[in-house]
């Protein structure tokens, strides 16, 4: 039964935030919504832990559509970065405040880029695209992501300097035209670069929280070296470019691993 204790691990710390924020913030819907998540993820590490080949996929499916239809469509909560920025300037710590301090700035200092790998709407949809594995070598538009980190803050602080009214109808509007803005960009480049993770790497504005905090991630994939053959089949299979075999934090494209497991699934001599 050891085999099981990442599962529960996972969902005993969901149950916690779950259990902590509905006490604090005296609110069911943090019980429900959390210990949701929570056991969306034991049930992909369950699955994977038994080798059932989508795993990760059910739990991105389970948590990616309640994200984006329930509490995005239905409920109507801004839950990309410019939500972020909306409550952060109202001072308001709900939604999308919580959802980013647990899921993309202080849960990565836990599970890193987890959240790419396994909650994303957007990777959910693009990870459904021909090109799993990457067809060209990476190219050089990092610095694209900072530019739209910056350009969803100005959007959001000219909003409030310019003191329009109706805030959060905007915000259910550009929370519709962004998610369709993001699809239509992110297919378009995973065709053009055959990488269906090409948005991942150059566009998302996300990022720039996640990576610095990944690096620290106390969940990480790491290689027995004296099981490697240096085959390089992870390698080839990895979805983001990571150098999986390197140990080091600074291994190549290292706060880049969305913990997909694809490299433990390829791996011949059980090596990762």
């Amino acid at each position: 039964m050891k085999k099981y204790i990442p599962p529960l691990a996972f969902l005993l710390i969901f149950e916690t935030v779950a259990v902590t924020l509905w006490l604090t913030k005296d609110n069911l819907f943090y019980l429900l919504n959390f210990s949701y998540i929570g056991i969306s993820i034991a049930l992909g590490v369950t699955l994977f832990i038994r080798e059932y080949p989508h795993a990760r996929r059910v739990t991105q499916l389970l948590v990616g559509c309640y994200m984006l239809f329930y509490l995005g469509l239905i409920c109507q909560e801004n839950m990309q970065i410019e939500g972020f920025w909306y409550y952060l300037f109202t001072g308001v710590f709900e939604a999308a405040t919580i959802h980013y301090a647990v899921a993309k700035i202080f849960g990565p200092l836990l599970f890193g880029r987890g959240w790419c790998g396994y909650a994303c709407w957007t990777a959910m949809v693009l990870d459904f695209l021909p090109y799993k594995q990457p067809k060209q070598p990476r190219k050089r538009w990092g610095w694209i992501r900072y530019v739209t980190f910056v350009l969803s803050l100005v959007f959001i602080s000219a909003l409030f300097l310019a003191h329009v009214g109706d805030l959060e109808r905007i915000m259910f509007w550009a929370f519709l035209i962004g998610n369709g803005l993001y699809y239509a960009i992110g297919i378009a480049l995973a065709f053009y670069c055959q990488d269906n993770r090409a948005f991942c790497k150059y566009i998302c504005p996300v990022t720039v929280f996640l990576k610095p905090m990944s690096y620290f991630s106390l969940l990480r994939i790491t290689c027995d070296s004296s099981k490697c053959v240096s085959c390089g089949k992870c390698k080839r299979v990895c979805p983001m470019d990571v150098d999986i075999t390197d140990n080091s934090r600074t291994r190549a494209n290292g706060t880049e691993c969305i913990l997909c497991l694809e490299c433990v699934k390829a791996c011949p001599r059980k090596a990762l």
